[in-house]
């Protein structure tokens, strides 16, 4: 299968139009040795670091853990444009780079939550919100499918992203609007993947002669 040219638009993931790349897809080989999934296991490897700093700063705005979270944050852009540019794209990757962002929001939420940078009810629907994800996804692959990423739920994650990552630094009302404005767009983005999903149960139990 040909690939798309790659443009200035799709370099950046502003144009993520046609199929994603069939090394991405169910039933392909994890192939984990590549540049995007190096960047990848960093990204993984820093959460711990991050908690740990962030969990004893004493009153969450310690700047090193500032510092480690905004690395993993801007970081899944650039594993994201290696894997454009090289073109090696893998399974590993298309399951490792959404878990990761997950448990780096948990991990941003659990930090804010105990010295009470952000609105904790909206912490607790954020927390949620992810664990259910991490779920339904466990669910799907099970079920021999593939939730596709929405560009709701993509440009939800830095408005998220962002009111941690500036609660971690300063106390303004911006992390408050920054964080009801990015879990709108995340509990939307939720009800679409779960849409998603039931239509493909029901085609299942349709059966392909229906």
């Amino acid at each position: 299968m040909a690939r798309a040219r790659l443009t200035r638009r799709r370099l950046l993931g502003l144009d993520r139009s046609g199929p994603p790349p069939p090394e991405t897809l169910r039933k392909q080989p994890l192939n984990p040795w590549t540049l995007p999934n190096a960047i990848g296991f960093v990204r993984l490897a820093l959460i711990p670091v991050f908690l740990v700093l962030g969990l004893n700063s004493g009153d969450g705005r310690r700047a090193i853990a500032t510092v480690v979270f905004a690395v993993i944050a801007w970081s899944d852009y650039a594993d994201g444009m290696a894997a454009r540019i090289t073109g090696q794209y893998s399974r590993l990757g298309a399951l490792l780079d959404p878990l990761t962002d997950r448990l780096l929001v948990l991990s941003g939420a659990v930090v804010a939550w105990k010295y009470e940078l952000l609105p904790r009810w909206a912490l607790a629907v954020l927390g949620a919100r992810e664990l259910f994800m991490l779920v339904l996804t466990q669910l799907a692959l099970r079920r021999e499918m593939d939730l596709k990423v929405n560009m709701l739920g993509r440009w939800a994650v830095w408005p998220v992203m962002s009111a941690i990552a500036l609660s971690f630094m300063v106390e303004t009302w911006v992390t408050d609007v920054l964080l009801y404005i990015g879990l709108a767009m995340t509990l939307a983005a939720t009800v679409m993947y779960v849409q998603d999903g039931l239509r493909h149960l029901r085609g299942q139990e349709r059966g392909p002669s229906s």
